[in-house]
């Protein structure tokens, strides 16, 4: 820790559970002030009087936002922020960070392994391993699917989308990408729509962030063009998927198989997605290691520190970028 962080008399509301990593070095660092959640009837006079910067997973909407007039930083936890107001906190000349580039190899890590899983079925073949069918019933019978001759698609070529590309490039496979523009200076096939590149290929990777513009942009008419040897994976977020529509593609085979990391609603998961026996789901740990959470939280925090000690963030998301530190 730094003289500065050792001398910084600002108070920090920490709404919910928090990385205990963060809460330490903020305990340490700021004033630090808990609440139960983001909701702007538990704030107090005091918090609206002193608190001038929110650590959070997200969940910060407008209404929270206003409730605090003296707030200055929003340091959300994680690459994504669609949960918090990022437009409304720069309008009102607040600072809004996230945690990118400390996660992008991790994710892309677990975006490799649900991909090999859902294909391979290796989940399911531990557990004919584990419950002694190996033993009674002989081997487990040979996957339907291979990565073997597929095209990938990915669906967001960001930082993670890259870092996915860079992994997938030594199984020799053919690799497209959509975005809402092309990436200048990449060799990849361009599809400047997301039916185009599921049509293209028939192995969608979507790491695409949440929000508005890409809401249910997973759709009947995405899976469809996707094809019935088409698989799909998830390691952005749930809200970009029609999970209904998912459902009923996997069961009538308008696509083979799904690999689920995210969900529109978590923790609960549809239980046609539950039951479906071509899927493969993961309780949302893209970036779930140890190593990688305390770089998130340290990244977190140290967007507040250097706010309040130099007067500049860290990793501004882009909404906020052209906000400046009160004098």
């Amino acid at each position: 820790m730094t003289k500065a962080e050792q001398s910084l008399p600002v108070a920090i509301l920490v709404p919910g559970q928090f990385n205990d990593h963060a809460v330490g070095r903020i305990d340490q660092t700021f004033q630090q002030v808990r609440i139960e959640r983001a909701d702007p009837s538990l704030v107090t006079d005091d918090m609206r009087r002193t608190v001038r910067g929110i650590a959070s997973f997200g969940g910060i909407d407008a209404a929270f936002i206003d409730a605090l007039p003296n707030l200055e930083i929003i340091a959300n936890f994680g690459v994504g922020y669609d949960s918090v107001d990022a437009r409304h906190a720069a309008e009102h000349g607040i600072m809004v960070t996230n945690t990118p580039d400390v996660l992008t190899e991790e994710v892309a890590d677990t975006a490799i392994g649900l991909l090999i899983n859902t294909i391979r079925d290796l989940p399911r073949a531990e557990t004919w391993l584990r419950d002694g069918s190996w033993a009674r019933e002989g081997n487990y019978p040979l996957s339907r699917l291979t990565l073997r001759e597929r095209s990938i698609g990915i669906f967001g070529m960001g930082r993670i989308g890259l870092a996915i590309a860079r992994r997938l490039e030594a199984f020799a496979l053919p690799i497209a990408y959509h975005n809402r523009r092309r990436v200048e200076g990449l060799s990849y096939d361009y599809h400047p729509t997301l039916k185009g590149l599921a049509a293209a290929v028939d192995t969608l990777i979507s790491v695409a962030p949440g929000g508005a513009s890409t809401k249910k942009a997973i759709n009947a008419e995405i899976l469809e063009a996707l094809g019935p040897n088409g698989v799909f994976v998830n390691i952005g977020r749930g809200s970009t998927v029609d999970e209904t529509a998912l459902a009923a593609a996997l069961a009538n085979g308008t696509i083979a198989a799904a690999g689920l990391d995210v969900f529109a609603d978590e923790p609960n998961v549809p239980a046609a997605l539950l039951a479906a026996p071509n899927t493969s789901l993961l309780p949302h740990v893209g970036s779930a290691s140890e190593h990688t959470r305390r770089a998130m939280a340290d990244l977190c925090v140290d967007n507040l520190v250097s706010w309040f000690s130099e007067g500049r963030a860290l990793t501004p998301v882009p909404e906020a970028e052209m906000v400046k530190a009160r004098r």
